[in-house]
């Protein structure tokens, strides 16, 4: 298996949108402001826009098609053919557990934090009482969730380039290249003059 450069594009791509999703997460979180009630002495919470959770939302999905593409591509380092050995193998190994391992960590903080800026609680208790807090996301999961998704990026590219130099010790396989070997009528030209 050689390189691709379609699938090197896509996979940077992929993971390229995922950041941008995961950083305008970061920045359009939840706010929320305790306000009270009109009707009686209660306070509840009102929330500003919801637009974080779909944009993190949106990253985790392609951060997973992502992920998915290059383990089909290669057969999640498992299956398929054995890599040549070598220090090309030991790195290949190394960039598919690092690019796992980035790769969940993205994926949990962009779940989480999607979960919890979807979470909005409503009364928070009776008016003029201390302390109120509505329950908002922390600030930094989703800007976490973006770094690790360059790290997976980075994780992912190395470990596709040198599965695929592993793969095939460097050496691509050609077909139909070189001299052509064609049968000899040598026979049949001297049975026909004898």
């Amino acid at each position: 298996m050689g390189v691709s450069i379609p699938v090197l594009v896509i996979v940077i791509a992929l993971h390229l949108i995922a950041f941008v999703f995961a950083v305008g997460a970061e920045r359009r979180r939840s706010t929320a402001k305790v306000v009270p009630d009109k009707y009686d002495e209660r306070t509840y919470c009102v929330y500003g826009t919801d637009a974080s959770t779909v944009y993190g939302l949106a990253a985790f999905g392609l951060l997973l098609i992502s992920q998915t593409l290059v383990n089909g591509i290669t057969k999640c380092l498992c299956f398929g053919r054995g890599m040549m050995g070598g220090s090309s193998t030991t790195c290949a190994i190394f960039f598919f557990v690092f690019s796992w391992v980035s790769f969940l960590g993205a994926e949990a903080c962009l779940l989480a934090g999607s979960a919890r800026n979807a979470y909005h609680t409503k009364y928070r208790g009776v008016f003029l009482a201390d302390h109120l807090s509505c329950a908002t996301l922390r600030k930094g999961v989703f800007a976490a969730g973006a770094a690790l998704t360059l790290l997976s990026m980075i994780g992912s590219i190395f470990y596709y380039w040198i599965h695929s130099k592993a793969d095939t010790g460097g050496w691509q396989k050609h077909q139909n290249e070189g001299l052509g070997m064609a049968t000899s009528n040598y026979t049949e030209s001297t049975e026909r003059k004898g």
